[in-house]
């Protein structure tokens, strides 16, 4: 099932985001976000139906928070000169950070390179906390999705934290839609820029897959329906510039595909 957050094209129908369904060529609006049920493997009900040319489709979620994962690629942390974590590298986005897909990434006066990091992302169904080891994990997932962690790579050597270099505003594109069903520990991620093929490896390639950062940051922060865990980034990060077009594609997911703009003026 494929879950999404659009808006009608048509300005007199002008309102916040609604939920739907994606269905070939059409979106059934639903009442309520996807997790707000019982049974987050069965949708709310289903009131209307839209044509897919009719809507825009925007970030799938509007989450509580966003849990980064770094260096979760051996490959990754070799190409930027840091070894792999002994425990996973954890970090966080600002929600005002994400743009949905077609939405630019706006580059900041502030730093002189800014790269793409294609991921998957978790998005979180059902509250959790403390989970245990013998714990399914993925129980408390909705379903999955593709993230681009664009990073300012100067300021993230230079900072201790990594805020400033990852919390920029649209530094977080997300989409296009949620997928529920999927084989977090199989797939393949790519990362295109131009068209050019950057990043490509399979998600069984993670130091820490995703049931073990569940458990793991449940214990630190209880996750709630529509957090967003982004998992990481393979080898093959690069620079974006003005004019690129970047597309984070994942298999048995989709394309999430975002132009590069200019700083704003100051």
């Amino acid at each position: 099932m494929k879950f999404c957050r659009f808006v009608p094209l048509d300005p007199s129908l002008s309102a916040p985001p609604r939920y739907g369904i994606l269905d070939g060529d059409r979106v059934r609006e639903i009442s309520a976000p996807p997790w707000n049920h019982d049974r987050p493997d069965q949708p709310p009900q289903s009131f209307r139906d839209w044509r897919l040319h009719d809507v825009r489709l925007v970030a799938p979620v509007d989450p509580p928070k966003i849990v980064c994962i770094g260096r979760n690629y051996a490959a990754h942390a070799a190409e930027l000169g840091n070894e792999v974590p002994k425990e996973p590298l954890m970090f966080l986005k600002p929600s005002s950070s994400i743009v949905g897909p077609e939405e630019p990434i706006v580059l900041t006066r502030y730093s002189q390179r800014v790269d793409h990091e294609g991921e998957l992302a978790i998005v979180i169904g059902r509250r959790c906390a403390h989970l245990r080891d013998s714990d399914d994990a993925l129980a408390a997932v909705l379903g999955y999705t593709c993230l681009n962690d664009v990073s300012a790579r100067d300021l993230q050597k230079s900072d201790v934290q990594f805020s400033r270099a990852k919390g920029f505003d649209t530094f977080c594109p997300v989409g296009p839609h949620i997928e529920t069903q999927l084989d977090p520990a199989n797939t393949l991620v790519e990362t295109r820029v131009n068209g050019d093929l950057r990043q490509s490896a399979n998600t069984s390639l993670m130091v820490y897959p995703c049931a073990f950062l569940i458990r793991w940051i449940s214990r630190m922060m209880t996750l709630h329906p529509g957090d967003l865990i982004a998992t990481g980034t393979p080898a093959g990060v690069g620079p974006l510039l003005p004019g690129h077009v970047v597309e984070v594609s994942i298999a048995g997911i989709g394309v999430l595909r975002n132009p590069v703009h200019a700083p704003q003026a100051q």
